[in-house]
């Protein structure tokens, strides 16, 4: 039987404030378990919760670049469960009165079609703090810095049909609540985490499977990799006969699996009412306006823009947009080199193949967009060839203060152009090479290019390539 899979993601952003959202406590990462935890973010007798007033524009923003209303009143809600890692018993979050409600996003697929996934709500919440199970033997350790973090929790409808489908949207609301500062998105340090929501059905069936929900997977891959699974693993028990158990699940990036982790609590379970401590907030048209007219430009204008104004092709322009970093970096190279294709090829390839390749962050760039547009030059006015310019983004990229014109000149590294120079060396190479001159007589003309290879390493990549191509076509016919 051929079957369908039908998933949905409730992504939780940490909102990028310096204090959490119902106290004064500090929402820096890497302090030392326990540190960061305050007496309201652990609900103890005598303290009242106060709204960090810096979630509120980062929540509208978001919801205005999806399309979403934006509720007029805001409300917290009580949900109330126990779990050893929530020291208050309940979560202070938003059940009927999300902050925004509906909105959607278009996603890319392969081939450059695009796909609309609609948004079900996003609302304001609190974090709950972490279980530790690997510092203790026997033991699991609860660390509640995290308790009362910020975040907006973005839920989506069961538009996506696959993992891919469902990794493309992640990384496009990640995409986006950093080009808002909404969030600085770091998955690795809980930023941004996804639940993934997957059931089946047998192909054009109208009936939802029952569903699992596997919780807080923090990479895009493990987000691919878990969904897939969890596919197979409701394909085979449902085709061996069994039947699926809606539950939540955990996945483990060792094994590349899923398991369970508890059966699922229905809504009624949580026995939300609204919180007590905290007044309900009114939002007006005018505060609305007044975020948006200070949002800055979003991914696909962006993406749009760079085709229209550098003349570089769409594949290009959403690479280069992916990060607002690399975009930035972008546009201040081709203030100093005005050839859009040029730097969008070198930033492309040569400079994110080097960001990959050390795991650095973006915004870390080594490379001034200065020193880099310098370079460029140098490549358009044929003062030195592209084989030298990457060896010296090499050199710049470990020793960022070098300045390109002066290490140029110091190293004698501009091409040789002239004639009377590359002509002797052309008629030694043709010369040392008898075999290759009869195959090109005989019409295999590619091997010109081993000839302008051979010049090329006699010359430490010096000579202008384009030149000694037209001499050995000269010399040759």
């Amino acid at each position: 039987m051929n079957w369908e899979a039908i998933i949905g993601l409730e992504i939780h952003v940490q909102l990028h404030t310096n204090s959490k959202i119902f106290s004064g406590a500090s929402t820096a990462f890497g302090a030392e378990p326990n540190t960061q935890a305050s007496a309201v973010d652990l609900g103890l007798p005598g303290v009242l919760p106060v709204v960090n007033e810096a979630v509120y524009p980062k929540a509208v923003a978001f919801g205005l670049s999806i399309g979403a209303d934006i509720s007029r009143l805001s409300v917290f809600d009580r949900k109330n469960y126990f779990y050893p890692d929530l020291p208050k018993g309940y979560q202070i979050t938003q059940m009927d009165k999300p902050i925004v409600l509906g909105g959607s996003v278009q996603i890319s697929l392969d081939g450059g079609t695009l796909k609309e996934i609609r948004i079900t709500r996003a609302h304001l919440e609190e974090d709950a703090g972490k279980s530790l199970h690997d510092e203790f033997p026997s033991n699991t350790g609860i660390d509640l810095n995290r308790a009362g973090i910020p975040l907006l929790e973005i839920v989506s409808e069961p538009d996506m049909r696959t993992a891919k489908e469902a990794v493309a949207y992640a990384r496009y609301i990640h995409q986006l609540v950093t080009y808002l500062g909404v969030s600085d998105g770091n998955m690795s340090e809980g930023s941004l985490r996804c639940d993934a929501n997957v059931s089946i059905r047998p192909m054009g069936g109208t009936k939802m499977g029952t569903r699992t929900e596997t919780k807080n997977v923090n990479s895009f891959k493990f987000l691919e990799n878990a969904i897939n699974f969890e596919i197979t693993r409701q394909r085979d028990v449902l085709e061996s006969g069994g039947h699926i158990i809606q539950e939540t699940r955990l996945y483990d990036p060792d094994r590349d699996e899923t398991r369970s982790m508890r059966s699922k609590e229905t809504a009624m379970d949580y026995r939300y009412f609204p919180e007590p401590d905290l007044l309900p907030i009114a939002i007006d048209d005018e505060y609305i306006l007044d975020i948006k007219s200070k949002m800055p430009e979003l991914p696909r204008e962006k993406s749009e823009r760079f085709e229209s104004d550098y003349e570089i092709s769409k594949a290009d322009a959403d690479i280069l947009v992916s990060d607002p970093a690399i975009a930035d970096y972008f546009e201040a190279v081709t203030k100093i080199c005005s050839d859009g294709k040029l730097v969008a090829n070198w930033v492309r390839v040569e400079l994110l193949g080097k960001i990959n390749k050390d795991s650095i962050e973006n915004k870390a760039i080594p490379v001034s967009a200065e020193e880099l547009g310098k370079l460029l030059n140098r490549i358009k006015d044929q003062t030195i060839s592209g084989k030298i310019a990457k060896d010296i983004l090499n050199i710049l990229w470990s020793s960022p203060m070098v300045n390109v014109d002066d290490y140029i000149n110091e190293n004698e590294l501009k091409q040789v152009s002239n004639t009377s120079s590359l002509e002797p060396l052309i008629e030694e190479v043709l010369k040392q090479n008898p075999k290759q001159v009869e195959q090109f007589r005989q019409g295999k003309t590619k091997v010109v290019g081993y000839f302008v290879g051979q010049i090329m390493e006699k010359t430490s990549g010096k000579a202008n390539p384009q030149q000694v191509n037209q001499l050995v076509l000269k010399k040759l016919t």
